[in-house]
């Protein structure tokens, strides 16, 4: 295995030796490369300031990316392409317009905003410039010239470095050791599972968007850890005829279109999931195994009786999604066990599907509630339902009290308002600085009435609730 991280920084080839495996992307630019133009502004990856783009082999080109440096593992550059704000020289086109426009002010987001727009230019079809921002935050308020410029940049014709990635990704896998830490990157599944079994204490890591909080803002002291960013046989998704099966090492920007073809509130979902960084770095898998309670997928996954797969050694099992998440902070996980895909089932044809997220902010805010439903009716008669709730309760968890008292019953006002109650039954939902509990449960009542409302037309009685704090 190899001990040198090699990546690529405006065409010249870079070696990290003897690094700590925890430093931030961030830290090597401003600390080491002497590139101050990145700005750490939250240092949890919120406000964009420290928007970097990385390039990936995608075939026979690189593929860019907006991501996070603050919250990016300095060896996650391994095999990659990096630039920053520097790298553009001060005349790129985007720069130009923003300057033209006015469109900074005190300067300190500026850079992020340069790299994600830079970045939103350099894909195939460009999301709306306000999608591709969402993740930039400009405490001046400035966001009219900023929009401006951006629709007025012309665009660029770059040289990517290629044929250094292609000969990059034929290097041995990464293995550093600096002090008492340890970093692991295998290329094969097999090789993956046996060092997951070999140190069943370390860090699985896939997109380092909870876990590089865990060092930034917990200052945990990570002593191995093993990351799946190199193993192909995870990033792959696979349709079936009733199915889609996905990688535990798909990101989310990856899987968007898939799952947006599933039904468009998973799309939707996704698109106010994170940001574009996040979304560019993150992936499903991660989301599941850390078995947050505001996750956000579990519970529009759990709704369409979703399967998680589990691999320990060379053996898989599989289990329903909503069994996994055992207590705050437990999944059933056994030692040496890690997630290698999950199954996302498609809606039959009749399903009723839907996906409410509800959150301080539209856009990277993390839900108070998120409630996924799917619900089979026949001849007015509610004939199967899945109800799963996350953000309400310590796990994200099936409403089964809640379906109960739905199934078999009339899809009426009346029997919707004879189920609203069954969520008390279901769920204890907590109180924190999102929402209060009370809130919570009026707010998970009010999206089944928000459910009936949508599905036939007819307008409904919401419960009364006291305002989300803060």
């Amino acid at each position: 295995m190899r001990d040198v991280v090699r990546f690529v920084l405006d065409g010249e080839v870079r070696e990290l030796r003897d690094i700590d495996p925890t430093t931030t992307v961030l830290n090597l630019l401003r600390y080491d490369l002497r590139r101050t133009g990145t700005k750490e502004g939250c240092a949890e990856g919120d406000c964009g300031a420290c928007t970097v783009a990385v390039g990936e082999l995608d075939g026979d080109r690189v593929k860019w990316r907006a991501v996070n440096a603050c919250i990016l593992f300095a060896p996650m550059l391994d095999g990659k392409a990096l630039k920053t704000v520097e790298s553009l020289g001060g005349d790129h086109p985007v720069q130009t317009a923003l300057v033209e426009h006015h469109g900074s002010q005190c300067g300190f987001c500026t850079p992020g905003f340069v790299m994600s727009l830079w970045a939103r230019g350099r894909e195939d079809t460009p999301p709306p410039v306000v999608d591709s921002i969402a993740g930039n935050l400009c405490r001046c308020t400035g966001y009219g010239p900023i929009i401006a410029a951006a629709e007025t940049a012309s665009e660029h014709a770059e040289e990517d470095p290629v044929e250094v990635l292609q000969a990059m990704s034929r290097a041995e896998p990464l293995s550093l050791t600096h002090g008492d830490r340890r970093w692991f990157a295998p290329k094969a599944l097999s090789d993956l599972a046996g060092l997951v079994e070999a140190h069943p204490d370390a860090v699985v890591l896939a997109g380092a968007t909870d876990v590089g909080l865990w060092v930034t803002k917990q200052h945990r002291d990570l002593k191995t850890i093993i990351s799946i960013n190199a193993v192909a046989e995870l990033k792959t998704i696979t349709d079936t005829a009733d199915a889609v099966r996905i990688g535990a090492g798909v990101r989310y920007s990856d899987a968007l279109a898939t799952l947006a073809g599933l039904h468009p509130d998973l799309g939707e979902l996704m698109r106010r999931l994170g940001s574009v960084q996040v979304r560019n770095s993150g992936t499903i898998g991660g989301n599941i195994a850390n078995g947050s309670p505001i996750g956000d997928m579990p519970p529009a996954l759990i709704a369409l009786g979703s399967t998680l797969v589990l691999r320990k050694g060379s053996a898989t099992r599989e289990l329903p999604l909503e069994d996994y998440f055992l207590a705050y902070g437990k999944q059933d996980r056994l030692v040496g066990e890690f997630v290698e895909a999950v199954i996302v089932s498609r809606p039959a044809a009749g399903t009723i599907y839907r996906v409410f997220k509800l959150s301080k902010r539209f856009d990277q805010d993390i839900s108070a509630v998120c409630g996924g439903f799917a619900l089979t009716i026949k001849d007015g008669v509610v004939e199967n339902a899945r109800i799963a709730f996350g953000g309400l309760a310590a796990t994200p968890k099936r409403a089964r009290a809640c379906e109960a008292a739905l199934i078999g019953k009339f899809w009426t006002e009346g029997t919707v308002e004879a189920a609203a109650p069954a969520l008390e039954q279901d769920f204890q939902p907590i109180d924190d600085m999102r929402a209060s509990a009370a809130y919570r449960l009026a707010a998970a009542q009010n999206l089944l009435r928000k459910q009936f409302a949508e599905s036939t037309g007819t307008p409904v009685r919401v419960l009364d609730a006291e305002p989300v704090h803060g």
